[in-house]
């Protein structure tokens, strides 16, 4: 007998997750990849690792995404849900962590704090163009202190007397460390430091304003950072619950806003992944707007067309 499940997706810039979930909520396989500036390639490779993971008496009945790509991938899957990034995050959370109050992620480019009152979303805020607060940053001062990403939360953890480094923004951030560096800081300092900036950074741009009550949940890739954690705990002063996995909750809130709780859709071809797919995008003239209107064809045939605000093509 065949197992339903349903298939959701949160294609962001820096990276595309997937997992398939059961019924009852629970990850029966999952998939975490860079997107590297090509979505639908990204998303192609994580339907591949799924088809391998699955066992074969599950059956995927709906389909929803999220993210940044969320549009052109919901074209190409044919998707059942097509939802924004703060809907998806908050029914992935409260399906781990049903009395949330507050939810704070952080991605590769970007932050958002969403605020939830029994289990209804009241406010949230992202960041803006700054990138102090986002996992980018994180890595490319990684990079520039000779250190894997993974290692920076290990490396805050061990500072006797974290460096004080500017949070108003990345340019100042770094170059604060360059010149603290410079001084004669150690590494483990500069990366408490660092990660205390994040934080910093975080709650005085995305977070001002914001009553931030708990239950606390941090999520996305930062999330696994313990030294950004450990920073989030002494800044707010109360326990911050980190799900093993908080950096595919996007995409878990997504298989569940796909089900509609009705006979959904014919089974999921796990095949989509090895048909060609194309975009192509081009200047709307149907307006002063000159909006950019992208194309997506599935194995040279037109899917869908969309970005013109005129409805003009």
């Amino acid at each position: 007998m065949q197992k339903s499940a349903r298939l959701g997706l949160d294609i962001g810039s820096v990276s595309t997750k997937a997992v398939v979930t059961d019924e009852d909520g629970a990850i029966l396989a999952s998939s975490y990849l860079w997107t590297q500036g090509g979505p639908v390639p990204a998303v192609k490779e994580a339907l591949r690792e799924l088809r391998e993971k699955l066992p074969r008496d599950v059956k995927i009945v709906c389909v929803g995404v999220t993210g940044s790509a969320r549009r052109l991938i919901g074209a190409m899957l044919e998707a059942d849900a097509v939802k924004n990034e703060i809907t998806a995050h908050a029914a992935g959370t409260l399906s781990r962590y049903p009395d949330t109050r507050t939810i704070l992620e952080i991605g590769g480019q970007d932050s958002k704090i969403i605020l939830l009152d029994e289990g209804i979303v009241t406010d949230y805020a992202m960041n803006s163009l700054c990138a102090a607060g986002t996992g980018a940053f994180l890595s490319a001062q990684a990079k520039r202190l000779g250190m894997e990403i993974e290692e920076l939360g290990a490396a805050a953890l061990r500072s006797r007397r974290p460096s004080k480094i500017a949070a108003r923004c990345s340019v100042f951030a770094e170059s604060d460390m360059i010149h603290k560096a410079q001084t004669g800081h150690s590494r483990e300092d500069l990366v408490a430091g660092l990660c205390r900036a994040v934080v910093l950074s975080f709650l005085n741009n995305v977070g001002k304003g914001k009553r931030i009550r708990g239950p606390v949940v941090f999520q996305g890739g930062v999330s696994k950072n313990i030294g950004v954690l450990s920073a989030f705990r002494a800044e707010l002063a109360q326990e911050i619950h980190v799900d093993v996995n908080s950096h595919l909750m996007g995409a878990v809130g997504a298989s569940i806003l796909a089900d509609s709780g009705k006979r959904r859709r014919a089974e999921f071809d796990f095949s989509v992944a090895d048909i060609p797919f194309s975009t192509q995008a081009k200047e709307c003239a149907g307006c002063a707007n000159s909006c950019e209107v992208v194309s997506i064809h599935k194995d040279g045939e037109l899917l869908d067309r969309f970005g013109a605000r005129c409805g003009g093509a």
